[in-house]
Formats: C-alpha cells, sequence, structure tokens
C-alpha cells in the first residue's frame, strides 16, 4: 500500500464482492506468519471486512503485488553465539481516519532473527502522541517478559 494512502469507511465508491474481499485478506493475514513487511498493510486491510469498496479492494491488489515483485523475501534464521533479545516499539497518534484510535507496533529479535512482532490499533483514543508511546511500550514490555 502507498504510505500516504488514508482508507476509511466512510469512502463513497463502488462496493466489491464481501467474500472475494475476505479471501483476499484471509489469505494475505495467513501469510504474515513469514512476511511481517506486510503485517500493517494487511491490519488496516483487515478493518473493512463488512462493507469493502473498490479503494480497499485495489488497496489488497497492490499489496498483492508488493508480495509478487518481493517473492524471495521471508524470515531465515541462523545459528548465532550472541543471545541478546531486542525489542522495538512505536505507534502513530491518531492514525486510525474513523475513530482516531492510534496503531501500536513493536518488533523482538534474538541477534538479526525477528520472532515476535505486531500491529494493532489502541483500545482507547490517546489524547497526546506521549500517552500514545507509553500504550504502546507497556504492550511491548508485556510482551518482553513473556517472552524472556
Amino acid at each position: 500500500m502507498d504510505a500516504n494512502l488514508k482508507l476509511c469507511k466512510d469512502d463513497i465508491g463502488e462496493a466489491v464482492d464481501p467474500s472475494l474481499y475476505r479471501s483476499l485478506v484471509g489469505s494475505l493475514m495467513y501469510l504474515t506468519a513469514t512476511r511481517p513487511d506486510i503485517l500493517f498493510a494487511v491490519s488496516m486491510l483487515s478493518r473493512f471486512m463488512t462493507n469493502p469498496e473498490r479503494s480497499h479492494w485495489g488497496a489488497g491488489k497492490r499489496v498483492l503485488r508488493y508480495i509478487l515483485g518481493t517473492i524471495n523475501f521471508g524470515i531465515y534464521y541462523k545459528k548465532v553465539s550472541e543471545s541478546v533479545l531486542f525489542g522495538f516499539c512505536d505507534c502513530d497518534w491518531g492514525g486510525n481516519v474513523d475513530d482516531h484510535k492510534s496503531i501500536s507496533a513493536y518488533v523482538f529479535s534474538m541477534g538479526s532473527d525477528v520472532f515476535s512482532w505486531t500491529s494493532k490499533k489502541q483500545s482507547v483514543v490517546a489524547i497526546s502522541t506521549t500517552e500514545a508511546e507509553y500504550i504502546s511500550l507497556a504492550a511491548a514490555g508485556c510482551q518482553a517478559l513473556w517472552l524472556r
């Protein structure tokens, strides 16, 4: 998906077959197990399962074209002597145009191997970017404790 594309539920456009759209998004969700690079785009597409429009379908096809162009990408694990856990988290404050909730994301790696990641809409509307970052940090901290 284009980084500047803002999908919303109020898009005025031609409706597409919901079962076909759900099939596309479900297949993309399956791919996120080995392709964390498409996780955010699939998360955005999954918000429009009930009433998909032509713009949502076009964004899904764009993700498929990206996958086709990066078919050799994937997760490769190699043995390393360094076993230090690294974690990174971030969020976008009020990034959802429909309800102004923020999107939290984190990724954990050991050495250069990524093994745990997520991208999720926060359950509350943060009133500042600091609050949104703290919510994201709390989720990543819980995951770090569990991984430890």
